[in-house]
């Protein structure tokens, strides 16, 4: 009688618990993390929704309209990269933002990175601003609040059945991040805390995502040396070291800034043991053809990374075109057409 009665209980709870479920939820996520061997090409096209707002399209070379992020997909790009930023002025790159162009990101099926600036607006070498709702927080809750961000973002992607492949804890850091408190070169171990608290908080919602932290200069050894090395010395934990290559910044040129960034990915895998990534790369956009050479050479570089620890080349907003917010390292025409630089992603 009392297995007669549990057993009924049992069917009953099923039914119960199968009563009221949402038949529209999401589908569910992408398995997170390529497979090995895929190699990451594409770009960081966060402006793409405030472009379209402002009555901006894209155009085939032939000159047929088409979503932005589906005619990058046509001409090679795999992976999407968008920015995050607390409580921006308006709602460009907050969390409702960032969650629209990360499920047209996933019906596309393009692998996407979420990059958390952890700032209410750009964080960059040169500032790293905290967001105003924790500018007087101590440390301890400065750390509570980045876990709490992270977490609610990821969720909110997990919700819309979105599971990122990678995620950048911090924007440019080349001198820490939330200043003055986790400022590198007057607190290692504090810029070291901040990156394990939104590495654990991402692994707690995606364990099987993978870590960045992102410095500029690619070819800068010394500083990426400084930047990583201090944080392993403090404990860090993450998993990939992120690179930003912008040639004009090298007097030299292209070619030397490519040979130096190889070197400096090729030390970071050798000293550290840590996998390289470029996730951010720009030219201007008249010297298309100039920006092909450059980019065919990186990703020719990148891929002969020792131990097969160089995994993908990524450019910056390459669809703004007509000097987009005063940007002109796109790689886009002034009609809203892909110049030749982006036939680099085909190969």
């Amino acid at each position: 009688m009392m297995k007669k009665f549990s057993y009924a209980v049992a069917i009953l709870f099923l039914f119960l618990s199968g009563c009221g479920k949402d038949e529209t939820k999401p589908s569910t996520p992408n398995p997170p993390n390529p497979p090995a061997g895929f190699f990451a090409k594409g770009g960081d096209v966060s402006w793409i929704t405030e472009m379209e707002a402002a009555g901006k399209k894209f155009y085939t070379v032939a000159g047929t309209e088409t979503e932005g992020m589906a005619l990058l997909k046509t001409l090679g790009a795999n992976t999407i990269r968008l920015r995050v930023w607390v409580n921006p002025a308006s709602a460009w790159n907050k969390a409702d933002d960032v969650v629209v162009k990360a499920i047209r990101a996933k019906g596309l099926g393009l692998k996407i990175m979420i990059n958390f600036h952890y700032s209410d607006d750009w964080a960059d070498p040169g500032k790293q601003t905290k967001p105003a709702a924790w500018s007087t927080l101590n440390f301890n809750d400065l750390n509570a609040a980045l876990s709490a961000h992270t977490i609610d973002i990821l969720n909110r992607l997990k919700t819309a059945g979105v599971s990122p492949d990678w995620v950048q804890v911090g924007n440019e850091t080349n001198d820490g991040m939330l200043w003055p408190d986790g400022k590198a070169s007057t607190n290692m171990a504090n810029y070291a805390q901040l990156v394990t608290a939104g590495n654990d908080a991402v692994k707690s919602v995606f364990p099987s995502a993978k870590v960045i932290v992102h410095v500029s200069n690619g070819w800068d050894n010394s500083l990426f040396r400084w930047n990583i090395g201090g944080l392993l010395a403090n404990s860090a934990k993450f998993d990939i070291v992120g690179m930003s290559l912008y040639p004009s910044f090298v007097a030299a040129g292209w070619a030397s800034a490519n040979q130096q960034c190889l070197a400096n990915m090729n030390d970071m895998v050798s000293r550290y043991n840590k996998e390289v990534m470029v996730v951010e790369v720009g030219m201007p956009w008249e010297k298309g053809a100039e920006s092909k050479s450059f980019l065919i050479d990186l990703i020719s570089k990148t891929k002969s990374v020792g131990s097969g620890k160089g995994l993908g080349v990524l450019y910056w907003e390459p669809q703004c075109y007509n000097n987009w917010k005063g940007y002109t390292l796109g790689a886009f025409d002034n009609s809203g057409k892909p110049t030749v630089a982006l036939e680099a992603f085909s190969d």
